[in-house]
């Protein structure tokens, strides 16, 4: 039998063959897919996203592992879907109306899919009408958006705004390098996460 314990080693050395071979296999010696999840994928990535916190691991390291978690998603996901396994919960993300950085904001969905979440990836330069659009469409329980510049930060107030104007239950949750969590307070948002990991305490704390 496949030991998952092994499945999440090679997730977090970012072994993305021997992760997808692994995956394959497990399924095919009848293991469940949620067990596969949440006993290989997400075991491995939440020690990722502790090794990351602690800064005993960099960017290029998490990019690594959560590709290799990318591969053994595109075998897993049909499976759990036909398994009737739902994530726990959907979250919308975007990068802020005038800002156009994405690194950050790519990580976040990779630790986010990572810790079982689903991720709506709106892009970069995104308008307030448009999250909340796609909250609808998607009927996301979190609207998640990041800045890297200072003059871009307001947008994040009028996402939120805009969000609470649509009478939605969506808890709004922002990061990125100048922001804090005394903005987050100010323009009342839900949450801040001041790295990638965070954000996936964040998330969950949120639901």
């Amino acid at each position: 039998m496949v030991d998952l314990q092994a499945l999440a080693e090679a997730l977090i050395r970012g072994d993305r063959n021997t992760v997808v071979k692994l995956t394959e296999r497990a399924l095919s010696e009848g293991l469940a897919p949620a067990e596969v999840l949440n006993r290989g994928l997400i075991a491995g990535m939440d020690i990722v996203g502790r090794r990351f916190k602690a800064n005993e691991i960099y960017v290029p390291e998490v990019l690594i592992a959560a590709r290799a978690m990318k591969g053994a998603m595109e075998v897993l996901e049909p499976r759990l879907k036909a398994a009737g396994v739902q994530p726990v919960a959907t979250v919308v993300l975007g990068t802020v109306k005038g800002d156009l950085h994405d690194i950050g904001k790519n990580l976040v969905s990779m630790m986010l899919t990572g810790g079982g979440l689903k991720v709506v990836d709106v892009g970069i330069d995104v308008a307030p009408e448009k999250f909340v659009d796609a909250c609808k469409i998607h009927k996301a329980q979190l609207c998640a958006m990041s800045a890297l510049l200072t003059t871009t930060m307001p947008q994040m107030a009028a996402v939120v705004q805009a969000v609470k104007d649509a009478g939605m239950s969506v808890r709004t949750m922002i990061g990125g390098a100048p922001v804090t969590q005394t903005y987050a307070d100010e323009i009342g948002a839900a949450g801040y996460a001041p790295d990638a990991a965070s954000a996936v305490d964040l998330a969950k704390s949120l639901l």
